[in-house]
């Protein structure tokens, strides 16, 4: 299936809005519909499609899936409640923890979190709620990567040749499929979005199970998830696409208190690009390194070694897994 993509040099935001507008009331009718806002530019875009659109038909529902940032879940609560939509938090947690138990093949862990979500977590929801439709928020990028099998995004399926009504239960609406990140963002200021919201860097959608290499346990979630938090606030002001802590699985050889500890190592990336297509390293000050590595080494328990990745992409991606 041909999409015909819309550029961001070319895209009358108000107008692609109403159209959109527009296209999800058609599809939903008298209906219901359900989406999942993760809180990045790409969910609450739609979002704020959907309220509009639908109104009180649209149920909106943050999956807390034990994977986010710290105090993700109450954050993105209360920026959408001071936009008059309330959003319900779903705990999620225990399930997605083990869908992933044991499993280390990033691809594997890229399904498991697509099938927890779609097929458990939402499958619950839909018959719950009685709604046929879910509105989510995938953009032309997610498709090309995943149909040139470079990583699959747990969000594409009609291109594999998946019909989510008859693997899920429900119809999927993409108000963005045409867009990529530049453009989401033109969209999101227009909808009404505080900056902080359609200027956020991305976020992936396995979220912090893509910033582990090998399995991923609540242990090690904590110690990404606190190297994450380091990580963007001594970058916040770099002006940077994106930047992500990595935890590696292999155990390194390090030096502590005179004595050998085999401990951990934490990969640093910071990109600069525009859509997420092609990006190259961004050249960090080394001083501002030298910072994120102490402060990881001495608040990070385990970690003894901290790098830099400076591949550009392609051949590298922006996301380790």
């Amino acid at each position: 299936m041909s999409i015909r993509e819309i550029r961001a040099d070319e895209l009358d935001a108000d107008r692609f809005i109403a159209d959109q507008v527009q296209a999800i009331r058609d599809a939903v009718g008298s209906g219901l519909a359900i989406n999942a806002l993760s809180g990045g530019v790409d969910s609450s875009a739609v979002t704020m499609l959907g309220h509009r659109a639908l109104g009180d038909r649209l149920k909106t529902y943050f999956i807390d899936n034990a994977l986010m940032r710290e105090g993700e879940p109450q954050r993105i609560v209360a920026i959408f409640a001071a936009l008059g939509v309330t959003v319900q938090i779903v705990d999620a947690r225990d399930e997605f923890l083990a869908a992933l138990r044991g499993i280390t093949d990033p691809e594997e862990k890229r399904e498991a979190v697509t099938q927890t979500f779609y097929r458990h977590v939402f499958g619950r929801i839909v018959r719950e709620s009685g709604a046929k439709h879910l509105l989510q928020g995938t953009i032309l990028t997610d498709v090309d990567e995943t149909v040139a099998g470079i990583k699959r995004q747990h969000n594409v399926f009609e291109q594999l040749g998946i019909d989510p009504q008859q693997a899920f239960g429900y119809k999927i609406i993409e108000p963005l499929i045409q867009l990529r990140k530049d453009g989401v963002r033109k969209v999101a200021a227009a909808l009404g979005l505080p900056k902080t919201v359609y200027a956020r860097m991305p976020f992936p959608g396995p979220a912090l199970a893509a910033r582990i290499i090998g399995e991923v346990t609540s242990e090690r979630l904590d110690i990404v998830r606190k190297a994450t938090a380091i990580t963007e606030e001594e970058l916040a002001d770099t002006g940077a696409f994106q930047y992500m802590a990595i935890l590696h699985e292999d155990r390194v050889t390090g030096m502590r208190d005179n004595r050998r500890e085999f401990g951990l190592q934490i990969e640093l990336r910071c990109w600069d690009s525009v859509d997420a297509r092609r990006a190259t390293p961004t050249r960090l000050p080394w001083e501002t390194l030298e910072r994120l590595s102490e402060r990881i080494l001495a608040e990070v328990p385990g970690v003894v070694s901290v790098t830099y990745a400076i591949a550009p992409k392609p051949p590298s991606t922006m996301e380790v897994v």
